[in-house]
């Protein structure tokens, strides 16, 4: 038997079972590490080609464009592409189609997607990285699930960082190109005359990363896109179908005061609305956590 020694006359049995035992160990341990270093490496390898394609901090997955997203896309196997995988996800939880707390089996993954395991871990592994979902030993992936105190956290680095955010805006709004702000509030505008209540969701979360796209700081942009994503699953956990999305005039409001150069009122208008919305949730309800992700997935 490999990994086994063979017994010698001259070696007393006790010692030769204790040596024994600790060959089959190393050769047991051996074969794993060797299986883990191969994984590590294929998961470097990907890591290092795709980072820049995957998910890319400087601009949302999910485009408010249907030309720019990879969902408008035609082929021969769309969701083979690790980058789908992880687009799909990441506006299912953004339009809160997938409750937190929900499991990412990787084999409903797979079928779902039609690809194999390695590539739906790749999409999970980048999806953990921007802490959409947590990956939990010897359980698998989930949707993260916030409690009542990150809840509280997430609304109060909010208000750390948007208000002075749009107020830096309105003072600065005539050297900056508000177009993008301006087309996206038409886009909510046609999305409430449609009732289209996924799009709303998902174009009133995005609101707030085109605020801080806007200022120009990739690092404000980073930290507004992570809070963002995460508001959308406080709300998903904590909200009715009621207040899922912002107010809806809200942000024509704030818009119209950075436009207008007025920085105190921004400001207000910009805490008002973040108070708007976190007193909206109801902090002892839940949204049970769904098991068709082919259905949730696999819809538009």
């Amino acid at each position: 038997m490999a990994g086994s020694l063979m017994e010698s006359p001259c070696v007393p049995r006790s010692q030769f079972t204790i040596v024994n035992n600790l060959c089959q160990h190393i050769c047991r341990f051996g074969r794993q590490i060797l299986i883990l270093g191969l994984r590590l490496i294929g998961d470097y390898a990907f890591t290092a080609s795709e980072s820049k394609t995957a998910i890319n901090p400087e601009s949302s997955l999910v485009s408010s464009n249907p030309q720019q997203s990879s969902i408008g896309k035609t082929g021969p196997n769309p969701g083979s592409d690790e980058s789908y995988i992880v687009e799909r996800i990441y506006k299912a939880v953004m339009e809160q189609r997938l409750a937190p707390n929900t499991k990412l089996s990787e084999a409903r993954l797979c079928e779902t997607f039609g690809v194999g395991r390695m590539r739906v871990r790749r999409a999970l592994l980048l999806l953990s990285s921007q802490g959409l979902i947590e990956l939990q030993s010897n359980r698998g992936a989930y949707v993260a699930c916030p409690d009542k105190s990150e809840a509280n956290d997430v609304f109060a680095a909010r208000m750390l960082i948007e208000p002075p955010l749009v107020r830096q805006l309105a003072q600065s709004s005539g050297d900056i190109d508000l177009t993008v702000l301006i087309d996206h509030i038409a886009l909510e505008d046609a999305a409430r005359e449609k009732e289209e209540r996924t799009e709303i969701i998902r174009l009133s979360g995005e609101f707030h990363t085109k605020l801080a796209q806007a200022t120009g700081n990739k690092f404000i942009f980073r930290m507004m896109r992570e809070l963002v994503m995460r508001t959308s699953l406080i709300v998903g956990l904590f909200g009715s179908s009621q207040n899922a999305s912002c107010p809806d005039d809200e942000h024509s409001k704030i818009l119209h005061a950075i436009q207008s150069q007025n920085p105190q009122l921004a400001e207000r208008l910009l805490i008002s609305h973040l108070n708007h919305i976190q007193s909206g949730l109801d902090m002892e309800s839940r949204q049970e956590p769904q098991d068709d992700l082919a259905t949730i997935l696999g819809s538009s």
